[in-house]
């Protein structure tokens, strides 16, 4: 593979090439060709983000994944580097100086996709995800015959991508991703034989539901098809090989999030903060019952939970309760009065799923209506199952999930978006530590200030457990990524880490080890988190007398999704240190 091209430090490098001394005016308009054109083509070649971003002029349309297709998505990203490093970025305005800014770790990211984590020769998972329908089905934005023909269409191609997954897969892959892309392609094919058939049961033209019929039996074969050649032809041959490696782990922190702050400096950081959470787990439990361990105390309110037949009225009724505290409190801005709908996740998408938002893509103009998933029992469940599974929903737990997931967490963010100003290229381009760690931030802001205690001690404190619950997984998530892809930790020893830090099950910490092998991303939860801690913290101290938490989360909220280096960058008039952001 070639070797991962430093576009920042191509940028400086090339300070003095011919198109540095362009006059601004003439800087403005070549970088807006220049950003049209990388967008453009950034879809076209990925038209299924352009779909759930709410642009159907890409429905029905995915990636070829074809060899040739993939040299020539590389040797775009290349030319669009090398174009990007003679970029006089002093040239530009502010404005696009910042979006500058964020197509290069677009284009950084992208290229490590190809070189650093070589998703398309060493990770089967990307082909057995490669197709996704649940757009055309849970979306209405346009009548039901016309997204079926997108189905059609999507499905079609799943003989090509298959072919494609086994031309380019090396031999040896390691064994985790293997077997969860067996896992993955299996669940899709039953996905497509029983929950979309279902979902279109009502559609009535009969000769489209002909050709439906044969495309989905073939997308059906081919997945299947697919799984048995993982585990007949590459699980034999599997390895567990699976690190980044120091090197490849710090060219992903600073390709996607412009973090240069070493791994082993992250993972202090992180070790420092796991130990300081599980003193609030541990005082927060105290206050509720002393005279038990902490994890006793905490699964004792897990039995303070809906019944089945409340399940969604409560849910419901308290994302209303806790919306209004945001208002009421001034916690930040909400740009709509459009609510999101607390609905059961529908049958087709319940495999893994507890809670999710929904919201439309930015560019969405029909299909504007947002819904927040929970999954319900299932019928056909024990007793017991039925029990085990409310406790995950019990009210302290569900309330922060809320917070995270809608108010104000992500829906708050993407209704900001959503009514933002900014370009496409900050409605299209986001960031991981950006998105997941202002979600992570709010379940922990809306409890410092005061949502759940109402002069009620105990109450209070079964919150703090709850949410440092939540805090505690994301920090293991953090030390697991790094002590796995830089230090060799083993999926065992990860499953381990989770048990004895989080207090994790055994299944569910090796779910989270196992995601760790193939998202070391997953760190950004709390990375993220800590980042906008500490900008606000410097912030405040810039403000003085003039800041507010509201003017504040309204601020960062209004320049898109960007790394937080990037909003420290365009809020901070004396941006301190890099390495002081956490």
């Amino acid at each position: 593979m070639k070797r991962f091209l430093a576009v920042m430090s191509l940028a400086v490098a090339c300070a003095q090439c011919p198109a540095a001394v362009a006059k601004a005016p003439d800087a403005e308009a070549a970088f807006a060709k220049f950003t049209d054109e990388f967008v453009d083509g950034f879809l076209a070649w990925r038209p299924q983000a352009g779909t759930a971003l709410g642009l159907h002029q890409y429905d029905g349309r995915v990636s070829d994944f074809s060899r040739a297709s993939l040299a020539a998505e590389h040797a775009r990203l290349e030319k669009f580097a090398r174009e990007f490093a003679a970029i006089d970025a002093a040239a530009l305005s502010p404005d696009s100086r910042h979006r500058y800014r964020l197509i290069g770790t677009a284009i950084q990211g992208e290229l490590f996709n190809f070189d650093g984590l070589q998703s398309y020769t060493t990770n089967p998972m990307t082909y057995a995800g490669a197709i996704d329908v649940n757009t055309y089905i849970k979306r209405d934005f346009a009548p039901l015959g016309e997204r079926v023909r997108s189905i059609i269409a999507v499905e079609k191609s799943m003989p090509s991508i298959m072919a494609a997954a086994r031309a380019n897969l090396v031999e040896s892959l390691p064994k985790p991703y293997i077997e969860l892309a067996i896992d993955i392609a299996n669940g899709g094919a039953d996905f497509l034989a029983k929950d979309l058939v279902a979902a279109l049961k009502d559609v009535s033209d009969a000769s489209l539901m002909a050709d439906f019929k044969v495309a989905n039996v073939r997308a059906v074969a081919e997945l299947r098809g697919y799984a048995d050649w993982l585990a007949r032809e590459r699980l034999p041959k599997a390895h567990t090989h699976y690190a980044l490696g120091r090197e490849k782990y710090q060219q992903m922190l600073h390709s996607g999030e412009l973090i240069d702050l070493s791994p082993d400096k992250i993972l202090e950081l992180g070790l420092k903060e796991l130990k300081r959470e599980q003193a609030v787990f541990a005082a927060a439990a105290g206050r509720i019952d002393a005279s038990k361990p902490a994890i006793q105390v905490f699964k004792e309110i897990q039995r303070d939970h809906p019944t089945e037949a409340s399940l969604i009225p409560d849910v419901r009724k308290h994302l209303e309760m806790i919306r209004q505290f945001v208002v009421d409190h001034g916690i930040v801005t909400i740009p709509s009065e459009v609510r999101a709908r607390t609905e059961m996740t529908p049958q087709f998408a319940r495999a893994g799923s507890f809670a999710s938002m929904d919201s439309p893509g930015p560019f969405e103009t029909k299909a504007r209506e947002a819904y927040y998933y929970v999954t319900p029992t299932e019928p056909e469940w024990s007793a017991q199952q039925k029990e085990e599974w409310l406790t995950a929903f019990n009210y302290y737990t569900t309330d922060v999930v809320t917070m995270h997931e809608a108010y104000p967490g992500h829906y708050v963010q993407f209704l900001n978006l959503n009514a933002s100003s900014v370009g496409r290229v900050e409605k299209i381009f986001g960031s991981y530590a950006f998105v997941e760690g202002w979600a992570h931030y709010c379940e922990q802001m809306l409890l410092d200030e005061g949502f759940g205690a109402d002069g009620d001690a105990v109450r209070a404190a079964k919150y703090r457990l709850a949410q440092s619950d939540e805090a505690l997984l994301r920090i293991c998530r953090l030390c697991v990524s790094i002590k796995t892809h830089c230090e060799g930790m083993s999926v065992d020893e990860a499953t381990k880490f989770f048990e004895e830090n989080c207090y994790y099950e055994t299944k569910p910490a090796h779910q989270e080890a196992l995601r760790g092998t193939y998202d070391p991303g997953y760190l950004y939860y709390t990375v993220g988190k800590l980042e906008i801690l500490k900008l606000r913290r410097d912030w405040q101290a810039q403000e003085g007398a003039a800041y507010s938490l509201r003017r504040f989360n309204d601020e960062i909220l209004r320049h898109g999704m960007p790394p937080v280096r990037l909003l420290r960058e365009k809020m901070l008039k004396d941006a301190k240190s890099w390495d002081e952001v956490l």
